[in-house]
């Protein structure tokens, strides 16, 4: 057994000092960072309590509510994370972490469908591979916070089909690396590139978060977007998305995701010689414009 630490202050737990009784224990913690941590989270918690008041019922149902949730943990998902998200708490922890620039393209989610190696494309490039959905015709610049182009810039790109789901979520329906691709940007630092309208789709929410979500009387939809990780020697790595303003989910994404700034426009081409010069074979396509600007190492 191990032998009292008589140093301790004396943990005689009161309701009005709970808090101070429970942290003091952790005078001799090895990790600073991690009494600190422990001290904030602890005093949140018993004021939260304090002020919630749950009876035994509602705390012991809350301990099954976080159960259920590791127990739907595993290899391919994690809902721990999609807590997170639901809860705001890792667009928050994101933000914190990346800070820029005034001017500087801001972050958001990374989501749980990024694929390492996407194939290199130069400029142009379709990477619709299965030719399913409305045509689409995304570019822009990418510049640093003075307005300069940068060249050489690796641009990331994916995004789920015109039904909401990612090649990862159909392998055997979609082409492997459907609507993914890697462009890097030339001398005047723009990038273009085609692919279709992507389409809002849901969170999973057959697991505890779902039911809370329901509880709560809220949905589990992301708005239409497309995802973007924007990465050059020397400057920030943006990892991003951009958002069709006319999404009916716009306004109130499940995961928060949406900021103002990356709200991009969504216009309708239906001009036969510019559909013919994309090599288009329908009676419109979509033009997505958005540039980024990055911001130097040293500034975040």
């Amino acid at each position: 057994m191990t032998a009292p630490n008589h140093s301790l202050p004396k943990a005689y737990f009161t309701e009005e000092d709970s808090a101070a009784v429970v942290t003091g224990q952790n005078i001799n913690a090895k990790d600073a960072r991690l009494s600190e941590v422990m001290d904030v989270i602890t005093h949140h918690l018993h004021a939260a309590v304090k002020e919630i008041e749950p009876t035994q019922e509602e705390w012991f149902h809350a301990i099954q509510f976080l159960t259920a949730t590791g127990h739907k943990c595993d290899d391919w998902r994690q809902e721990f994370i999609l807590l997170s998200d639901v809860l705001g708490v890792s667009m928050l922890v994101d933000a914190i972490n990346s800070r820029r620039p005034k001017g500087a393209s801001e972050n958001t989610v990374l989501g749980p469908f990024h694929v390492a190696d996407a194939p290199e494309y130069p400029m142009g490039t379709n990477i619709c591979l299965d030719a399913k959905g409305e045509d689409m015709v995304v570019r822009g610049r990418v510049l640093d916070v003075d307005g300069n182009p940068l060249e050489g810039v690796k641009i990331d790109v994916w995004q789920a089909n015109d039904e909401g789901f990612y090649d990862v979520q159909q392998k055997g329906l979609q082409p492997e690396f459907n609507l993914r691709g890697v462009f890097r940007t030339g001398a005047d630092g723009s990038y273009w590139f085609k692919a279709v309208r992507p389409k809002h789709y849901s969170i999973p929410a057959d697991g505890p978060v779902g039911a809370l979500l329901d509880g709560l009387g809220r949905h589990p939809w992301r708005p239409a977007h497309l995802h973007y990780i924007i990465s050059k020697d020397g400057f920030d790595t943006v990892t991003t998305h951009i958002f069709d303003p006319d999404d009916p989910y716009i306004d109130n994404d499940a995961v928060f995701g949406v900021k103002e700034s990356l709200i991009a426009a969504f216009d309708k081409i239906e001009d036969p010689a510019k559909i013919a010069k994309m090599g288009f074979g329908g009676t419109y396509y979509w033009n997505v414009d958005f540039d980024f600007v990055l911001a130097p190492k040293a500034a975040t």
